[in-house]
């Protein structure tokens, strides 16, 4: 491949080709009034909004997936955090940091895709970095850290920490697609499956719960950890008990067969366009009405229930009719998912 057309340590010194690399890449797509200025920072006017900040980095491996890339993943990880907030996604940071040798031609496929996911939800890029490190080691060529201001919704506080009993737990869609489509790509598996990542922003899924403030009590996205990790979360942070029901949980068969070859919990596994929303048992039937209008969230269904005792902890209904608590992962089952 031609020096032409890959990343080289002169593409990060901030001189010309820094300047050509941000013109010809991120401007062409990203490009807004407040982007296009270049300062050091970007001047934002918010008056008298309730913010909220967030900010992620993204290490995927490999950078490109069935699904998606580590590109669409940055954007959607980002607005999905401001948006289990109670948050509208107004502007990301963003940042790279590039391994010389990448082909330039995957570095546009990625900035191209970043457009298309802010276009989508009308969020702005309007400040960032680029960085360029010397070549050598696994690192896929690419790392990206994003950061996002968001606008929450008057009178919403969908915290983990407001989960009551009687409330129910519902998820949006089915579980540990991302997880097993990027390992199933980095691993060379072979498995024969049309299993894709399940990277969407949720804005669009989430909005339409939030306009009426009595629906839900909490959101959480099961990125890292899965959803075992995310039922965890609640249930500390709410100190009350979840219990949930094997038979009700939404997983495809391609994520069963292989978590059951690999020795993985399917609980464990990420997701990165699903959220699990506590709502009143009352509102389920309204909750599941608004999710299964869009189509992110046609396979909404309830998956338990919380309980006050015992606080703190997540205990699962098996298919064989007895019960097993829900841990946290001990450690990473998958490395570098997200």
């Amino acid at each position: 491949m031609k020096k032409n057309d890959i990343i080289l340590m002169g593409h990060g010194g901030g001189g010309l080709m820094t300047g050509n690399l941000i013109r010809d890449f991120i401007l062409k797509e990203l490009g807004n009034p407040i982007l296009n200025r270049l300062d050091d920072a970007a001047c934002i006017d918010v008056p008298e909004q309730d913010l909220v900040f967030t900010t992620d980095s993204y290490v995927v491996d490999p950078i490109f997936f069935p699904g998606g890339n580590i590109g669409d993943l940055a954007v959607c990880g980002t607005v999905n955090d401001l948006v289990m907030q109670g948050a509208e996604p107004r502007y990301l940071s963003l940042a790279l940091i590039i391994q010389e040798g990448l082909p330039l031609s995957d570095l546009r496929r990625v900035i191209e895709s970043i457009r298309d996911i802010t276009l989508d939800v009308g969020v702005q890029v309007v400040t960032g970095d680029t960085k360029v490190v010397e070549g050598g080691g696994k690192s896929g060529g690419l790392y990206i850290n994003t950061s996002g201001i968001g606008v929450r919704m008057p009178g919403v506080d969908v915290s983990v920490s407001n989960a009551v009993e009687d409330d129910v737990i519902i998820v949006t869609g089915t579980m540990g697609d991302h997880g097993v489509a990027v390992m199933n790509e980095r691993e060379g598996l072979g498995l024969q499956s049309s299993l894709i990542s399940d990277t969407a922003p949720l804005w669009g899924l989430i909005k339409g719960l939030l306009e009426d403030g009595a629906l839900v009590h909490s959101l959480r996205d099961p990125t890292r950890g899965g959803v075992a990790a995310a039922l965890c979360d609640i249930a500390q942070s709410s100190s009350c008990s979840i219990r949930i029901d094997e038979k009700l949980l939404p997983i495809k068969a391609e994520v069963k067969g292989a978590c059951g070859l690999l020795g993985l919990d399917p609980l464990n596994v990420a997701n990165e366009g699903k959220a699990l929303v506590v709502c009143p048992a009352g509102k389920k039937d309204a909750v599941l009405d608004v999710l299964k209008r869009h189509e992110l969230g046609l396979d909404a269904c309830v998956i338990g229930s919380v309980l006050s005792d015992p606080a703190g902890r997540v205990v699962m209904k098996t298919h064989a009719g007895g019960e097993r608590i829900v841990d946290v992962p001990a450690g990473e089952d998958l490395p570098r998912i997200c």
